[in-house]
């Protein structure tokens, strides 16, 4: 399972899988639920999901960075960025799994 990436086709089949909607209704809902995620980030809302983590705005000021070929110096403009910050239970359940890899 290593490299390999979810998309959100494959969120829409386990949701058709587990929950029994249509591929369509499941379809629908998946984008709903993402687009409802992308808005609130986009207003700067922390997005908490139970048992899995936080997603939340940080903004960045702007500062001096170095290009590591030239070693100039040149100005990072001020951004916006999201930070995902795990729960306890995804991180224990992701130390879990991989500690039944390494065995």
């Amino acid at each position: 399972m290593v490299g390999k990436t979810l998309t959100r086709a494959d969120l829409s089949e386990a949701v058709y899988q587990q929950v029994g909607l249509s591929r369509s209704e499941s379809s629908n809902l998946v984008e709903s639920v993402l687009e409802e995620i992308c808005q609130a980030a986009v207003r700067g809302e922390t997005i908490k999901l139970s048992s899995f983590g936080t997603f939340s705005i940080r903004s960045k000021n702007e500062r001096i960075g170095r290009n590591p070929k030239t070693g100039e110096e040149v100005p990072i403009t001020p951004r916006r960025v999201m930070v995902f910050r795990p729960s306890n239970i995804m991180k224990d359940k992701v130390l879990q799994s991989n500690q039944g890899r390494s065995k």
